[in-house]
């Protein structure tokens, strides 16, 4: 009977999840190359990896979950054999821009044509924003309210899986009501594009946006839940340089 028990509450709480945007639109300047496409020993592409993951999440928790995909109009495609018989949507979504967007333009390391980027924000609230469209509209299914729904970000330069994401922050999304940022820490950073939003920040981020911000820390101070993980997800939580991907795939391995 505990058993059964301690299965619906996890069922229950599960549900709360609206769904995933895995964020794959920056320069990667240092990096040399678009992290999106750079190859795992595997010899899967890192925008596949996540992807695949993110599917692998949706499918545990029965929900068909939006899979969204904000990579700044760089078109990066998704191999067609993740897709297949998939019940889960995956797309593509365009950044949020308002009327007085100060768009920051950022040389591509890899041609000389220039990359405009107004930050994680700007893809979070395009998530936060198709998320409840598709709840308006009713082609997302879900018997919870916005206040009570939750997205997943996903940063593309990282190796943590998603499940494991999830399973790490999942608990503490009904611990304290007004918390409606949950996202990782170590002991001198915090990384809030690994992490969940409650669907009803949106309104909020988007007048933080036209209101010309794009600090990250600044808008999720008040709101942010630190989640302290282990050693062993450091080098997988950010890598900006060859030498730092290589390292997150030998953490990865070691998992």
């Amino acid at each position: 009977m505990v058993e059964v028990a301690d299965s619906l509450i996890q069922a229950d709480e599960l549900s709360y999840l609206a769904g995933i945007v895995i964020l794959a639109g920056g320069a990667s300047k240092r990096m040399g190359s678009p992290k999106a496409e750079l190859i795992l020993p595997t010899g899967e592409r890192l925008v596949d990896y996540h992807v695949r993951q993110a599917l692998k999440l949706s499918a545990a928790l029965t929900s068909n979950l939006p899979i969204m995909i904000a990579d700044n109009g760089r078109g990066f495609s998704i191999n067609p054999d993740l897709l297949k018989n998939s019940p889960s949507p995956v797309f593509h979504i365009t950044d949020y821009l308002s009327a007085n967007s100060l768009s920051n333009k950022i040389l591509s390391s890899n041609d000389d044509k220039p990359i405009a980027t107004g930050g994680a924000l700007v893809a979070i609230e395009a998530a936060l924003q198709s998320l409840k469209s598709l709840v308006s509209s009713n082609q997302l299914m879900t018997d919870k309210s916005p206040h009570i729904s939750w997205l997943m970000v996903i940063s593309c330069d990282s190796l943590i899986p998603v499940n494991d994401l999830w399973q790490k922050l999942q608990p503490y999304m009904t611990q304290n009501p007004d918390k409606a940022v949950i996202c990782l820490t170590d002991e001198h950073h915090l990384y809030p594009l690994l992490g969940l939003y409650r669907l009803s920040i949106e309104p909020n981020l988007k007048h933080y946006i036209d209101d010309g911000q794009r600090q990250v820390m600044k808008f999720i101070k008040p709101l942010v839940q630190p989640i302290p993980f282990a050693k062993n997800w450091q080098y997988l939580t950010n890598f900006n340089t060859p030498k730092d991907f290589e390292h997150a795939c030998l953490a990865l391995n070691n998992l």
